[in-house]
């Protein structure tokens, strides 16, 4: 495949290419000239600032005379306006792509979209377009749902809206340098479609911001790759895949020098928008983990729902499937989504969880946020853990926490503080790599708001040592043990209700219902060789 490089157009670029131009006269003795400037404050994590919807782009032209300072004979030009969306327009119609791509979020994390015709998309910018209900009547698999309200046959599965957001501007290198554009969906009423999951994490992330605290986070997957494709698949039945590399080797240099042609595919990422701080293989055969550039909260659950789905698209160029399933095998190790998490202040960036003065450095609004995550951790489960398979990591001894607990530098428990001066922060270790992150970030950030809002205590201890065996000995309770346990639980919680929306969460929660009803209903291969000679 051929490398992968930046070609995604930043802001800075654009005003380059667009700004007006001065008039420069023959003298060369002033030295007053000004240049155009941008101060990007998200650092480059977007095409554009969203907190402005135009951008200024400033002229000045030089003094006429030679040695004269006196600036009567100065000419300004008032700032003109350059509206953001004609820039980002400007540059689908210069692209060579007949075609822009637009993909939004289903329940279970999916990126579902379509191809559209250039003109078509910039209608959509200005009135939106009609999408299919179906997205969220369906499960991963595409068989409809028979127990949701929001759409299904009694509905008709009519359209919903659904509009690009244009600060999500990419184009995709592998695939001919395609626009891409990420997408909220939209009720009849034209506001933010309540069980949309981007939606409810920006519902979250506002209410965040109202108690003047910034949601900033950064994403981890661990996940299988396999030398298999689609066909392959179905051809073996799902068994016996061969995996990229064979063994458990952990953080090895000779196999990502063995298959480095993926690993700088993967790193160079980056020009799409999606930077990796590190990137190496785990225990297990063919495993890899990579670890996302923090960022705001909604920034990073885009780049982490894109990181899973370019991952699988630049694997498959090079025959490689890359699966993101919790649990593949029930004697190798699962794969974890890891979240590391803080609060900034929302006014001046400062890091909110650090107390230099507190032994643990923990400021009162992090232990609030600690107890916050643990009160609520068994009842949200299921926004961790969405699928009956992730059950089957969170197992005992297999580096997944299986109760409610904390710890310093402790990879046994469930939330994982790490003392780093102005990197302070928790590392949330419940979710796998299966998760929906718009869903599992904004649960995640809604559990510990609500603590710091009520300002409880952290009354558990930090935990030294092992903690699998603690639930055993009556210390904590354990997490409950399957999606149907944990779904029955969050469906009676109205804190969840509460803040992520009751429309949502009811939703969600028929679709996980859904979900183990279907498990319910197979007959497994562990019951036939268990039953079918002997009983």
């Amino acid at each position: 495949m051929n490398k992968i490089i930046n070609k995604n157009i930043s802001l800075n670029r654009l005003i380059k290419n667009y700004s007006t131009k001065t008039n420069n006269n023959n003298n060369n003795n002033n030295n007053n000239n000004n240049n155009n400037n941008y101060s990007n404050k998200n650092n480059n994590d977007n095409i554009f600032n969203k907190n402005k919807n135009d951008i200024k782009s400033f002229s000045s032209s030089n003094n006429n005379n030679n040695n004269n300072n006196n600036n009567n004979n100065n000419k300004y030009e008032e700032p003109k306006l350059m509206d953001a969306e004609d820039l980002i327009l400007n540059q689908i119609k210069i692209s060579k792509s007949p075609f822009v791509k637009i993909a939004g979020s289903d329940i279970d994390g999916v990126l579902r979209g379509k191809y559209l015709d250039k003109s078509k998309f910039e209608s959509s910018i200005k009135k939106g377009l009609g999408f299919c209900s179906v997205i969220f009547g369906w499960d991963s698999s595409d068989s409809a749902y028979d127990n949701v309200t929001f759409t299904g046959n009694h509905t008709g599965y009519p359209d919903m809206g659904a509009r690009p957001d244009l600060s999500t501007f990419r184009t995709i290198p592998w695939e001919y340098n395609v626009p891409l554009f990420l997408m909220d969906f939209i009720g009849n009423d034209g506001q933010p479609l309540p069980i949309c999951p981007r939606s409810t994490l920006k519902k979250v992330i506002k209410k965040c911001h109202e108690h003047q605290l910034d949601p900033v986070q950064g994403m981890e997957f661990e996940w299988y790759n396999y030398s298999e494709n689609n066909k392959s698949l179905l051809t073996k039945n799902f068994s016996n895949l061969e995996p990229l590399s064979n063994g458990m080797f952990g953080y090895s240099l000779l196999r990502t020098s063995q298959n480095s042609e993926f690993m700088n595919s993967l790193a160079e990422l980056q020009g799409f928008g999606v930077p990796l701080e590190g990137l190496h293989t785990e225990t297990g055969p063919g495993v890899y983990e990579a670890a996302i550039r923090f960022s705001t909260a909604l920034e990073s659950a885009d780049r982490a729902i894109l990181f899973k789905h370019c991952t699988k698209e630049i694997a498959s160029l090079q025959g490689i499937l890359a699966s993101f399933m919790a649990k593949p095998f029930k004697d190798l190790p699962g794969c974890s989504g890891h979240m590391h998490q803080n609060f900034n202040c929302l006014k001046s960036g400062k890091n909110l969880f650090l107390d230099e003065n507190d032994p643990n450095q923990m400021s009162q609004i992090f232990k609030s946020f600690i107890a916050g995550q643990l009160l609520l951790l068994p009842e949200f489960l299921p926004f961790f853990a969405p699928t009956i398979n992730s059950y089957k990591r969170l197992v005992d001894g297999y580096w997944a926490p299986t109760t409610p607990t904390w710890g310093m530098d402790n990879r046994t428990v469930a939330l994982r503080v790490i003392k780093g001066g102005k990197a302070t922060r928790s590392e949330f270790r419940v979710t796998g790599s299966d998760v929906n992150p718009y869903i599992s970030i904004a649960a995640s950030f809604a559990a510990g708001l609500y603590g710091v809002v009520n300002k409880l205590e952290l009354k558990e201890k930090p935990i030294i040592g092992n903690s699998y065996d603690l639930y055993k000995k009556g210390l904590v309770h354990r997490l409950p043990r399957s999606l149907a346990e944990s779904t029955e639980l969050l469906s009676k919680s109205k804190i969840a209700k509460e803040y992520l929306g009751e429309e949502f969460v009811d939703h969600f929660v028929e679709t996980r219902r859904w979900e183990y009803r279907q498990f319910n209903h197979q007959v497994h291969k562990w019951e036939l060789e268990r039953y079918l000679e002997i009983i």
